[in-house]
C-alpha cells in the first residue's frame, strides 16, 4: 500500500493561464452566446472555443 498523499488543486496541464478584462456588455454577449450552445459550456470554455474558431479562420492555426 502507498502512504503518499494525493496532490491538492488543479491537475498539471499543457496550459498557461491569461486574464483579460472585459467590458460588461461583451461580456453579457458572451453569456447570451454560450447560452444558446447545446452543452452550456462555461464562460472561459466558450470563449476558448470563439477564439479558436477565429484563429483558424484568419491564421494557420489548427486546434
Amino acid at each position: 500500500m502507498s502512504t503518499e498523499k494525493k496532490k491538492m488543486g488543479r491537475p498539471p496541464t499543457d496550459s498557461e493561464p491569461v486574464m483579460i478584462r472585459m467590458q460588461p456588455a461583451m461580456i453579457a454577449a458572451v453569456d447570451e452566446y454560450r447560452r444558446t450552445l447545446e452543452d452550456l459550456p462555461t464562460r472561459p470554455e466558450v470563449i476558448r472555443r470563439i477564439l479558436a474558431d477565429f484563429l483558424e479562420r484568419e491564421t494557420s492555426y489548427k486546434p
